[in-house]
């Protein structure tokens, strides 16, 4: 502050400034700091109640989570992981993780998932520990149905309706095998559930059928695309899980047979279905048969037999019984009140991507499309739809006081053009709901629903193709003349060139290695245009066919011309032959183009021959039938290439014979040999498809594995190439007990380029080999890589 008398009023208006700039400066840093909290990461949820606590639309944007629980469902190679923390459980897409068993304690990390209920995509799950899988609680078909035990494991009672073996298998779980579980349906006291238990114990099945069985699992279920609750599934991790209270008095065979027009007289329900009441905007109605309400972003479906005028746009209520129909919810036997309050819902623009998804299942939807045809059924019109190269059609059905009557006209629209179709998204599931829509169509209300955008165009494919044909038939009439009186010389000509530049050609061919079918083809073509056309062919000497055989039947009908294939040494390489008709007589170009022709293929198949067998000498160790070190070292930068590309990794493993040489000082060198091919055969027999074994000279092997995840997967590879050893090698009554040291090397964190890689999985493999040498002791999974 200035002091002095004059200097008060300017004190005060610095002290104003200060106050001015003070404030505003306070609101910059509030504002900041709101920004830096709004974009703040939200923060990690810790506890299974939290993520109860979380609506879908909480749970879609994708929240970060790290949870511990119980294991209670998990299958090697499937993603589906149902864990629980008390009376709390919940589900986490769990995509390649290694096999987990019920009762391990473990921590999730990952996100949340908007589903059912909030669910959890798993980025890791580590085991922490392990104890005893939760108890299952006692359930009720309600309680089911309401979600009240979602994920939680539960046991039921009840009767099995059926009991069959189910195999599943995906391109993700090919690794793993295939996946046989028991399906089993059950009757309980509310309704009917299903039950998937990991087991493919087929005797069990016989046991099970028509028998009261008590059933532990976690409750999951079946849904529609749209997300739904239609079904109840247990999933139980073992057959344990399954206990017999009662046995079934006896399985099919002791039934009597029953007439196939009375077995009715057996049938029995107790539907204990409760009415229930929903309203929306009337989208769909068909007098008698369905009516679909859209209320929000939810629309069903609904089965009435009521036949009162409904008006599209009106808000209504319907009451009736819930059901399933082709996997998607309905309300059967409903009774429907129009309140005559206009309420329109705007229809939903979208592609073929949604359409195909199911994703608006029985919403008021438009879409466009080109018609491809159109057409009129007893009970139906149809208009084929082609979009985005795919194809759908959009249906216009008939009531049953149409089918009394003589039908109103069809909408004609031009094949060609392009529409916007409004209407009913229908969606129909096959017998597996989990595989997704089996079929979707378009329903119209009525014919308004077609709006034509664009006729067809009149430079479309049809116009093009009449005006062509309009030419050339003018064309040709005007040079037939000229054509006809050259033909016979011109065609002479041509005949004779055709014939030297297509033998000049095979002669290329077989020079430039093609393949030896497509060469021998070419030679029939040849043989049978110097013959005027005549049905040539060639029977090679190991059976195969090749050219335009004629049957055995035809064969005694024609005069059949044979010519041997000669080889140079040994017999003959194959038959080349020709038909004629009965009438002919030979002639001398018979003889003469078939000798040719079979001079030309003995040239093509010995050719073939000798390059095949060079290629594989020069590619292939010929003790082993692996492949030698030049050729793996051209798989090695094949390798590396494809893993840059994909930003991949890759295995490589060095192998070599321990105490090799001692084999052959004391067996010999031909023993040295057998020894050598079995160890190749076994550790063949311990790779995947895809996998590459090589001889790199003496008792050095080495294994490109292109196809893994990271240095897991190659360890276990590893382990099942030193437990190959562990049977002896027997033969001539010698017993060899071998081992080998192979060391890890992986692409690119052990090295990028060829040699690199080498050295390092030699180095590995020079450090396990002098493990061992100081402790022979070492099992294989105890040796550290």
């Amino acid at each position: 502050m200035i002091h002095g008398r004059g200097s008060r009023p300017h004190s005060r208006r610095i002290l104003a400034g200060l106050r001015f700039w003070g404030r505003i400066l306070a609101l910059a840093m509030v504002a900041v700091s709101s920004r830096l909290v709004l974009a703040a990461p939200p923060q990690t949820i810790t506890s299974l109640a939290a993520i109860h606590s979380l609506t879908n639309e909480e749970a879609a944007k994708a929240v970060p989570v790290a949870f511990e629980a119980t294991v209670t469902y998990h299958i090697a190679g499937d993603e589906d992981l149902f864990v629980q923390d008390g009376d709390l459980a919940i589900y986490v897409e769990a995509p390649q993780i290694a096999a987990l068993k019920p009762g391990d304690r473990v921590l999730v990390r990952g996100k949340t998932h908007a589903s059912y209920r909030p669910s959890v995509v798993s980025q890791s799950v580590t085991v922490v520990g392990h104890g005893a899988a939760p108890a299952p609680v006692p359930a009720s078909y309600a309680q089911l149905v309401r979600g009240d035990f979602d994920c939680v494991r539960v046991s039921v009672r009840g009767k099995v309706r059926s009991a069959d073996l189910v195999t599943y298998g995906t391109a993700e779980t090919a690794a793993y095998g295939k996946e046989v579980n028991i399906y089993l349906e059950l009757l309980i006291d509310g309704g009917s559930i299903d039950a998937i238990v990991n087991s493919g114990d087929g005797d069990m099945l016989a046991k099970l059928r028509g028998a009261e069985v008590e059933v532990a699992g976690s409750a999951s279920g079946k849904f529609d695309s749209k997300m739904q609750l239609t079904g109840i599934v247990l999933e139980s991790p073992a057959a344990s899980d399954v206990k017999i209270l009662k046995a079934a008095p006896g399985g099919p065979e002791a039934l009597p047979f029953t007439p196939m027009d009375d077995i009715l007289e057996h049938s029995f329900a107790q539907d204990l279905s409760e009415q229930v009441r929903v309203e929306g905007t009337v989208t769909y109605y068909l007098p008698g048969a369905a009516v679909v309400l859209e209320n929000g972003a939810k629309s069903l479906w609904i089965e009435t037999r009521d036949e009162q005028p409904l008006n599209i746009g009106d808000r209504a209520t319907a009451s009736g019984y819930p059901a399933v129909r082709n996997g998607m919810l309905t309300l059967n036997d409903a009774e429907v009140e129009d309140s005559h309050q206009r309420s329109p819902i705007t229809p939903q623009r979208i592609g073929w991507d949604q359409l195909s998804s199911g994703a608006n299942a029985f919403d008021l939807i438009s879409i466009e499309g080109e018609v491809v045809r159109e057409g009129r059924e007893e009970h139906q019109d149809e208009y084929l739809l082609a979009t985005g190269g795919h194809s759908f059609s959009v249906l216009y059905r008939h009531t049953d006081e149409d089918l009394g009557f003589e039908l109103p006209p069809m909408k004609q629209v031009p094949v060609g053009a392009r529409v916007r179709i409004t209407g009913i998204s229908s969606v129909a599931y096959g017998s597996n709901p989990f595989e997704g829509p089996a079929g979707f169509d378009v329903l119209l209300r009525s014919f308004d629903d077609i709006e034509v955008l664009a006729k067809p165009s009149l430079l479309n494919v049809q116009n093009l193709t009449r005006v062509i044909e309009m030419l050339l038939a003018v064309i040709l009439i005007i040079g037939i003349r000229a054509i006809w009186t050259e033909r016979q010389a011109r065609l002479r000509n041509a005949t004779v060139a055709y014939l030297e530049r297509r033998r000049g050609m095979i002669l290329e061919e077989i020079n430039n290695s093609r393949p030896l079918a497509e060469i021998l083809e070419s030679i029939n073509t040849l043989v049978s245009a110097r013959l005027g056309g005549a049905p040539c062919w060639i029977q090679v000497g190991d059976g195969a066919t090749l050219g335009n055989s004629v049957s055995e039947a035809s064969r005694a009908r024609l005069r059949v011309v044979e010519e041997p294939i000669p080889s140079r040494s040994g017999p003959a390489l194959g038959v080349l032959c020709a038909a004629f008709s009965p009438n002919t007589r030979p002639r001398a170009v018979e003889t003469e183009s078939l000798g040719q022709a079979a001079r030309l293929a003995r040239l093509a198949i010995e050719t073939a021959r000798l390059y095949s067998d060079l290629v594989r000498r020069s590619e292939f160790d010929l003790l082993t039938d692996s492949h030698n070190r030049f050729s793996f070292e051209r798989q090695i930068e094949t390798a590396m290439e494809a893993a840059r590309q994909s930003a991949g990794v890759f295995g490589l493993l060095y192998i070599d014979l321990n105490d090799f040489k001692q084999v052959n000082d004391q067996l010999g060198h031909q023993a040295g040999d057998l020894y050598l091919q079995e160890v190749a055969l076994r550790m063949k027999s311990q790779l995947r498809p895809g996998d590459i074994l090589a001889r790199l000279g003496g008792d050095e092997f080495a294994i490109v594995l292109p196809h893994v995840r990271g240095r897991a997967d190659v360890k276990e590879i590893t382990l099942r190439l030193e437990r190959c050893f562990e049977r002896p090698f027997n033969w001539d009554g010698c017993a060899v007990h071998g081992t080998a040291s192979i060391g890890i090397a992986i692409y690119p964190e052990d090295g990028t380029t060829r040699d690199s890689l080498l050295n390092a999985a030699d180095a590995a493999m020079y450090v396990i080999k002098q493990a061992r040498r100081h402790n022979p002791e070492i099992l294989p999974d105890q040796t550290v890589y």
